[in-house]
């Protein structure tokens, strides 16, 4: 790694999506720029994600869905967002996130798939069943040479031996299948085999997916273009002349530096999943005593909104869901620690429910990770009580797992010794077992499979849109999301509240510029990825609506400082004052 230099055009503070699209964008506008990162790794929380973005209209979902429109996508957003929709951001992004596809595509190592995801609520007005999600590409990056060493690895809790997993249906299917299906099996050992090459040869896995490969595409393509990311230098502050934010101060090897940037400093330091002082004001769950655990890297502390407010600039959450909700579960490892496993595959499964402290069912458990988390706090007791347990049969258990718990062959002795797992042979043993009361949990089930022996949820609905069945299993029939619970010995694990990521956070033009307490931008001054409060007002309508307009907006915060102001005016209503942008 090169010498931190003094000056620059463009300083870039964070390396994560948001800030890599950023610099990237600039730096092929001719812009010197530098990256820094005050973890020892770049990647940021894209590393950890899913890895897909939400454009409408993309290159690649134009190709599956044809008859979707860009007045559709407008309508969805519209019905989706409510008070918050922010008809600026709306049309920027619509206009400029196809664009910034073939941007990256056409112009770096970045590229993508398209996968199956259906929006998440593709029964509302203008919601589709295919075609506005991609994926990024597997990605070998072994290409990173000596900077692989500071790639962020993927969430250990969502790897099994450190191998990763596409974020589609496909890959996992084979996992799930593997004892039960001979071509499963052999996809299953080939995979193995090459990842245990992998970890003898390298220490680690090369051949990443999902956001792991997001991230490590974005690094490369920086790092070809003769970007630096110097990693382990925090910032200290913000530098300022008169009123004009002109550099930072960092840290390096123990002794502060300046750096100046003679066009803008972009504020990209991930929000504020890790801010304990901001969630206690913002989460209400928190406010009323209750748990919250983020799985996104621990150096997310806010400090994008502290260098804001320092320079006396508010930083106000205003969105009624502050982050992007998931459920998730804390497993014991060893030394007395917790990891935080996110529960993004079991809750669609069929024979396995969600039930509250007192073992009452609350929601479709089907719908999506932040939509749970919404009902989670909504039913919560006293507020402070917002967990839940989920629960399954011996049957579901052993075909599809639960939580960290893995499907057979794998053994589940450990985890009911350290207590993630829980066991009665009957309900009522079960009951005891969680601390729910046994005539509650008794009926509650005994009401589910009233219809879920026909494939029905007469409850919640579960299953009757495709995004439900999207993560579900499509050879239990007719209901790919509702089976019976039945068949004893039966399980739980607890399910506490956690995040993706902050959607509020620092108040923005359209094109990323920090805007003062008067609403003027404050000069040399921008934020993106989830620093920037989100356009979707915290609202989650399908699959990669963060990385979406992250890389969307990272995109048109770049060519705006590299002198590109070419942004679309709105159509319908401008937006709420409360509104970003």
């Amino acid at each position: 790694m090169s010498e931190l230099p003094g000056n620059c055009d463009l300083l870039v503070i964070g390396a994560g999506a948001g800030g890599l699209a950023t610099a990237i964008t600039a730096r092929r506008l001719g812009l010197n720029v530098v990256v820094v990162e005050k973890d020892a790794v770049f990647g940021g929380t894209t590393a950890f994600s899913g890895g897909v973005l939400w454009i409408p209209g993309n290159r690649h979902g134009r190709k599956q869905a044809p008859d979707d429109s860009i007045d559709k996508a407008r309508q969805y957003l519209r019905h989706e967002t409510g008070e918050f929709y922010d008809a600026r951001q709306v049309e920027a992004f619509l206009a400029k996130g196809p664009e910034m596809v073939e941007f990256f595509e056409d112009h770096t190592r970045v590229a993508f798939v398209p996968t199956l995801y259906p929006d998440y609520h593709p029964d509302a007005p203008g919601g589709v069943d295919i075609g506005r999600s991609i994926l990024a590409a597997p990605y070998d990056i072994r290409e990173l040479g000596e900077d692989m060493k500071r790639m962020r690895p993927p969430l250990k809790t969502i790897t099994f031996i450190g191998m990763m997993f596409n974020s589609s249906n496909a890959d996992l299917k084979h996992f799930f299948n593997a004892t039960r299906s001979l071509t499963s099996f052999l996809y299953v050992v080939k995979r193995l085999g090459v990842h245990i090459k992998e970890l003898l040869l390298y220490g680690r896995g090369t051949n990443v997916t999902s956001g792991n490969a997001l991230a490590a595409r974005l690094a490369k393509s920086a790092l070809d273009l003769g970007i630096p990311i110097f990693t382990s230098t925090p910032v200290v502050r913000l530098l300022e002349q008169n009123g004009r934010v002109t550099g930072a101060r960092v840290k390096v090897n123990g002794s502060e530096r300046d750096i100046v940037a003679s066009r803008a400093v972009v504020l990209a330091c991930g929000g504020f999943s890790h801010d304990v002082q901001r969630l206690a004001s913002t989460y209400p769950h928190l406010r009323a005593g209750g748990e919250h655990h983020s799985p996104v890297p621990a150096t997310n502390t806010g400090d994008g909104a502290r260098m804001v407010e320092q320079l006396g600039v508010r930083v106000d959450c205003v969105f009624k869901e502050a982050a992007a909700w998931m459920p998730v579960s804390l497993v014991p490892t060893q030394g007395g620690q917790t990891a935080v496993f996110p529960h993004l595959l079991d809750r669609y499964k069929p024979g396995i429910i969600g039930v509250t402290p007192d073992g009452q069912r609350f929601c479709n458990e089907s719908n999506s990770y932040h939509d749970v988390g919404v009902d989670m706090i909504r039913t919560s007791r006293r507020g402070k009580d917002t967990w839940m347990w989920l629960i399954c049969d011996q049957t579901a258990l052993r075909k599809y797992g639960l939580g960290f718990v893995k499907p057979a062959p794998m053994p589940i002795t450990p985890f009911l010794r350290n207590g993630y797992l829980k066991r009665g042979q009957t309900l009522a043993q079960l009951a005891a077992a969680i601390g729910a009361d046994a005539a509650t949990l008794e009926q509650t089930v005994r009401e589910y499979n009233v219809g879920a022996s026909e494939g029905q949820d007469q409850q919640f609905g579960r299953g009757t849109t495709s995004f439900n069945r999207y993560l579900a299993d499509p050879e239990n029939r007719p209901n790919p999301c509702v089976a019976p619970v039945r068949k004893g010995p039966y399980y739980a694990v607890k399910v506490l509240m956690g995040d993706l990521g902050t959607f509020d956070g620092i108040r923005t033009s359209v094109y990323g510029e920090v805007l003062a307490n008067n609403q003027a931008p404050v000069p040399g001054l921008y934020a993106v990825g989830n620093d920037r409060r989100s356009m979707m007002g915290g609202n989650y309508p399908g699959a990669g609506i963060t990385l979406g307009p992250i890389m969307t907006f990272g995109y048109i915060t770049g060519r705006h400082i590299g002198g590109i102001a070419d942004l679309p005016e709105p159509v319908g209503e401008v937006s709420h004052d409360h509104a970003a942008g």
